[in-house]
């Protein structure tokens, strides 16, 4: 059975919800390591408001007994504080009222989904968009994301992520291990290891912001442990590389993808892009180098994957542009909402995620079993092969 996962629920709903499937048993669940990734999105130099209101967790409602998953379907809840103040607005029921009472919203924003999702689904109150199309779903798919890493890391397969950019200020690389990079990035506001750089990001956002406007950036994930041969060549939607990008454009605000040097590719010489093939007793087959961010012909070839991600600055601006009124076709500056000045060091935590759910779901397509006991003696059946290659 193929892993994958629903969300459901709405920004100011009473929840966000999702269904697992495809987990094995005998998976143990961390439930503090869980609710950590949940608080690790809410943090970040530039995050707006909903951030002080709403302190998440996840709550797992079914498929997991006495902390271990039974391979049953397994559900995770995370509750809306917000909704106390939306109780009426957002119930399922029939409400009489005016458009400001029944908060309707006829005025899309530019930058959302509000006016091509009202379009396709014929909705003349744009709220039935924008609740769903919200990036508060992205919540609950770092609680997906969180049980996923729990899963790799039972088989030593470690995430981390960080901030590359935020608009003209950039990161300088570095060659941490990658231990030492979820540390000191954890302890950074804008989830870099240089602390001059976090000084520079945070003043360039506090510019921004007082500007009334928004910047984007980009971030990193790099998975380490991972074994040769996940994803496949022989059809397109098996590769795994080519899924990844898949679920990285699927964050909201996300706008670009790469792998290894990526886009950087295009600028160079064969000889400067391709990683030499190396082998020794000790490590067996390995490369020289890293560019390709641990791909070849969409299958994991035993380095680090390497991901990077590009996020537009947030369109919901303090400065607004211009729009027009669906009723009136009027034009009209468009509203201003609380917002996040910056939220580049969250898509940070979304992008591990994402990443991590689908290295997760094709390291099981590879060794899959029902229990957690099969999967390892399948990965130690095919790492012994691999061995005497």
């Amino acid at each position: 059975m193929s892993l994958r996962y629903l969300t459901a629920g709405e920004t100011h709903g009473p929840q966000l919800t999702a269904i697992i499937e495809g987990l094995p048993s005998q998976l143990e669940l961390d439930f503090e390591a869980l609710n950590f990734q949940l608080a690790r999105r809410q943090k970040g130099y530039g995050r707006g408001r909903r951030m002080q209101i709403e302190k998440d967790t996840a709550d797992i409602v079914g498929g997991v007994r006495h902390g271990y998953t039974t391979g049953a379907p397994v559900a995770l809840v995370v509750a809306n504080n917000d909704w106390k103040h939306w109780t009426k607005i957002m119930n399922i029921e029939p409400m009489e009222g005016t458009d400001e009472e029944k908060r309707r919203v006829h005025r899309p924003r530019p930058g959302h989904a509000d006016l091509n999702g009202g379009l396709k689904y014929n909705h003349k109150d744009l709220r039935n968009v924008l609740e769903r199309s919200s990036a508060r779903e992205t919540a609950i798919r770092v609680a997906c994301g969180a049980v996923a890493r729990q899963f790799l890391e039972a088989f030593g397969i470690k995430v981390a992520g960080q901030v590359i950019r935020i608009g003209e200020i950039v990161a300088p690389p570095h060659n941490l291990p990658l231990d030492e990079l979820v540390a000191q990035t954890e302890e950074s506001s804008v989830r870099v290891v240089d602390k001059e750089t976090e000084q520079k990001m945070e003043a360039y956002i506090e510019q921004i912001k007082k500007e009334g406007d928004s910047i984007g950036g980009v971030v990193e994930c790099i998975i380490e442990g991972v074994p040769v041969g996940l994803g496949s060549f022989v059809q397109y939607d098996r590769k795994l590389d080519a899924r990844i990008a898949q679920a990285v454009m699927s964050i909201n605000a996300f706008k670009g993808v790469e792998i290894g040097i990526g886009f950087e590719a295009g600028e160079l010489r064969g000889s400067q892009v391709h990683d030499e093939i190396l082998y020794n007793e000790e490590r067996g087959y390995h490369r020289a180098s890293n560019r390709l961010g641990g791909f070849e012909g969409g299958m994991t070839n035993g380095m680090p994957i390497v991901v990077r991600g590009v996020m537009k600055p947030i369109p919901t601006l303090y400065k607004p542009l211009q729009s027009v009124d669906i009723d009136t076709k009027e034009a009209f500056t468009a509203q201003v909402e609380r917002s996040d000045a910056c939220a580049v060091p969250a898509a940070s935590v979304v992008l591990e995620s994402v990443v991590a759910w689908e290295v997760a779901k094709a390291f099981l397509e590879k060794f899959g079993g029902d229990s957690m006991d099969e999967i390892r003696n399948n990965l130690k059946n095919y790492l012994a092969q691999v061995e005497q290659y």
